[in-house]
């Protein structure tokens, strides 16, 4: 009990900041033409900022499968690293079916809270996901909700909180880092390049996605390579 109370506890914060985020994601979806129950179900069944916000884009041009699979293969693969990374911490009870339910939850903020943990138990990781996951589905429900009653220029201002919230994740560390920086400007050029050229515009939004985020990292990895430290 002690440990699922400390996760419990360290994924307030989580759930806070899932809240306002997902609330975003729910206006959205409505302004996209979703029903305020559809707009839920996804965030029920996902727990992916990203890659909710690639898909509705995408969901909206009918029979569009290859470019969802592509884009969402892209957007949520560090889910399967992180995961990889964190089974190297678990206890001895964390296996079979219990990897695989609370693999779902796994997020960067999740992933981030529970690797400075020395060891993760069962417990600790479920009391972990639960108010990330209650804030991630109230968000959503409470946006798409309101985003049937608001205003269309309230609701349009308010579709532009969920990029606020990628550039405040980007801008620290890019501030930080010239390398990180220049590969966010390939991606950010790449992106404006599909967006206004002709032909490329006709490109569909999943598969620019796929092309933007593999092409500016492939260049971050052949111009900026972190080098690992030599084992004296």
């Amino acid at each position: 009990m002690k440990d699922f109370l400390k996760g419990l506890k360290g994924g307030i914060p989580i759930g806070l900041g899932y809240l306002s985020v997902s609330f975003a994601f729910g206006i959205m979806a409505i302004s996209l033409g979703f029903e305020w129950w559809q707009a839920v179900l996804i965030s029920m069944t996902n727990l992916t900022s990203a890659g909710q916000l690639a898909g509705i884009g995408i969901m909206i041009h009918p029979a569009q499968y290859l470019d969802m699979l592509l884009s969402q293969l892209t957007i949520n693969i560090r889910y399967s690293f992180m995961s990889v990374s964190l089974s190297q911490k678990v206890t001895p009870q964390f296996s079979g079916i219990k990897r695989w339910i609370l693999g779902f939850f796994m997020t960067d903020e999740i992933f981030a809270v529970a690797s400075n943990e020395k060891e993760v138990s069962v417990k600790f990781f479920s009391g972990l996901t639960i108010f990330p996951y209650i804030g991630w589905t109230l968000g959503t429900l409470l946006g798409s909700v309101l985003g049937n009653v608001l205003p269309a220029v309230i609701m349009n201002a308010l579709c532009i909180a969920i990029y606020g919230m990628f550039v405040a994740i980007v801008v620290p560390s890019a501030k930080e880092s010239k390398s990180l920086l220049l590969v966010v400007g390939v991606a950010i050029l790449l992106s404006c390049l599909f967006y206004y050229l002709p032909v490329l515009n006709t490109i569909s939004s999943g598969i620019a996605v796929c092309i933007c985020a593999i092409v500016s990292a492939v260049l971050g990895a052949i111009f900026f390579p972190v080098k690992e430290e030599e084992n004296g």
